[in-house]
């Protein structure tokens, strides 16, 4: 096996951090095993919601340390961070049950559902790993799938009484909720701290695929996580075609090429770092034959070098949007995580839409302009804008720190900015930039690119911002119509949520997350988008044909499990960029029978 950078003078803990969907919980399986084939003791800990490591090595985990049999000297231990997330909550809500009204427990409740509570409930469970103790002085290594995110880590470093700051209610819709729960941690928490910011003692291994959105996303993340100390960091490009690859078939090919022009235009802050690259694979990383391949260079194409894969023929974008048509006018929302291709579906089915003669006003949170910027102006009907995510963040983040932060001492600003960095503070105020459109979906199709979660939504709703937003935006409107909101999105002749997802393991788990939390707000999502599926192409590259078979099984569990309705799209050979590729994109006509 070649000498990855990445695992050349392993220090003690490596932590594997990337969006859902690049390949972390696979990668960190793959170099436990490693390690431990090496002679090494090792533990693998799993923090990730959405992945599984007793799955990837076929075996039950939980949250024991368990020795996994087959690889001497490799153990592993699952957080359940949900779990973790419940028993925090408890801790905070019960002594206030039955003392405070319903709704303000209800509304505590909400602020401590979000993303993260959860991480800091796991981070409190794998702090105690990080600190020396006995449960972990026999290891020569613990590798973390799923690191903490730099707010959390900032917010875990902040001075000052969290729990004063939430009983005064200074604090605004946010994360700050958990903190409450933790004045007794704080030694353990600075001392774990202290070791992920150790370069002797800690690696941060940034895992990302060759795609614009995601390696933006990871810039993002090193930029965030350098700010705050933590400098020890390795680039692990993954997933990438094979050349061998691209000589036998078109979409192989435009594949390699797109990925190699998005290589050679990295992220400048991204260019310093050590970095690997790692080969597709054509199989399933599951068991440990799949696992140990995982880091070796290319691997000889498997199968018949002849074999051609036959699109299958799963409903098609096309009579999706002829559903959403016959209403006439109404609300689109596109939700999903990084990466899975939201601003291009929504571009398409704008421009599907205005296309056919109806009126659209498609708007997008999306950094990457270049697609506003190719319709802009180009076709009859379409309204395109894009709102900046930033300008509207810090706009809401001027009006809090003017009001509830006017007379917070330094100890107390300094917990409101953090609590205004968070993830929910963006969402939020983007989410009140899009309901000043919102009232237009009565007379017009609105497209919006990237919602805000369930979470998000009962946050608003719990504080009542949201729906005196949407009042202040009626000015002298009929407020009757508008005093619930909530309702608009609830209803699904006004407002279809499209759920975009990748057919495999990960994207679907975390899909099925954003539709439990949408449920839980009472609203129920309209249809499900399989987007970049090679299923529903014809490939005669065997790498791709393989996974194509691979990509069934997930497709399966979206029609049969989790989707009212469903649609797949075809991973393309050019990028989807300007109005007639959209259209192509847009009516592409596929069988309606359920696979």
């Amino acid at each position: 096996m070649r000498q990855l950078n990445f695992l050349e003078k392993p220090p003690r803990f490596l932590f594997f951090t990337g969006k859902g969907g690049v390949g972390k919980t696979s990668l960190a399986c793959a170099t436990a095993i490693a390690l431990a084939d090496g002679g090494r003791q090792v533990l693998l800990v799993s923090t990730d919601p959405a992945s599984n490591v007793g799955q990837v090595f076929d075996m039950t985990i939980g949250n024991q340390i368990t020795a996994i049999n087959a690889v001497p000297g490799l153990t592993a231990l699952e957080i359940d961070p949900q779990a973790a997330a419940q028993v925090y909550r408890d801790r905070i809500v019960n002594p206030v049950r039955g003392v405070l009204p319903d709704t303000v427990v209800k509304g505590i409740e909400e602020q401590l559902s979000g993303a993260c509570t959860t991480e800091i409930a796991a981070f409190d469970e794998f702090t105690a790993l990080l600190v020396d103790s006995t449960l972990t002085t026999d290891y020569d290594h613990i590798i973390f799938d799923t690191a903490p995110t730099g707010h959390t880590i900032r917010l875990l470093q902040l001075p000052g009484a969290w729990s004063d700051f939430l009983e005064e209610g200074k604090g605004d819709a946010s994360c700050l909720g958990p903190l409450a729960g933790l004045e007794k941690q704080r030694a353990q928490y600075k001392a774990a701290v202290d070791a992920l910011a150790d370069p002797q003692r800690t690696r941060l291994v940034l895992v990302t695929r060759a795609q614009q959105s995601t390696l933006r996303e990871v810039a993002r993340t090193q930029e965030e996580l350098t700010s705050i100390g933590l400098t020890n960091q390795f680039l692990v490009i993954n997933g990438l075609l094979p050349q061998s690859e691209a000589r036998q078939d078109d979409l192989a090919a435009a594949i390699f090429e797109r990925e190699q022009k998005t290589l050679a235009a990295i992220p400048e802050i991204l260019k310093p770092l050590p970095r690997d690259h790692i080969a597709l694979k054509p199989f399933n990383l599951v068991g440990l034959n799949a696992l140990r391949q995982l880091l070796l260079d290319e691997l000889p194409a498997s199968g018949d070098s002849n074999m051609t894969h036959r699109a299958m023929p799963f409903p098609g974008l096309s009579g999706l949007i002829d559903e959403i048509a016959q209403d006439g006018c109404g609300l689109i929302m596109l939700m999903g995580k990084g990466g899975v291709g939201k601003t291009t579906l929504a571009a398409a089915i704008a421009v599907n839409l205005a296309h056919r003669g109806l009126p659209v006003h498609l708007t997008t949170s999306d950094p990457a302009a270049h697609l506003s910027e190719t319709l802009s102006g180009a076709m009859d009907n379409l309204q395109v804008d894009r709102i900046d995510p930033q300008v509207e963040t810090e706009r809401y983040r001027q009006r809090v720190l003017q009001t509830k932060g006017a007379h917070l001492d330094a100890q107390g600003k300094a917990l409101l900015e953090e609590d205004l960095r968070s993830p929910c503070t963006e969402e939020i105020a983007v989410f009140q930039a899009f309901s000043r459109m919102i009232r237009e979906a009565g007379k017009k199709f609105v497209v919006m690119d990237t919602a805000p979660t369930g979470h998000t939504l009962l946050l608003l709703d719990a504080t009542g911002a949201y729906h005196r937003e949407i009042a202040k935006q009626m000015d002298n409107h009929s407020i009757a119509h508008y005093t619930t909101p909530m309702m608009q999105l609830q209803n699904p002749k006004q407002t279809k949520i499209l759920l975009v997802t990748l057919a495999e393991t990960t994207p679907v788990l975390e899909a099925v997350g954003l539709q439990d939390d949408l449920r839980r707000a009472g609203i129920e999502p309209w249809a499900w988008i399989v987007n970049n599926s090679v299923a529903a192409t014809t490939v005669q590259s065997p790498l791709l044909a393989q996974r194509a078979a691979n990509e069934l099984k997930d497709i399966e569990t979206v029609a049969t499990i989790h989707a009212k309705r469903y649609v797949v799209v075809p991973l393309l050979k050019e990028e989807p960029v300007g109005i007639e590729k959209l259209l192509t994109l847009s009516e592409s006509h596929q069988s309606t029978t359920k696979h």
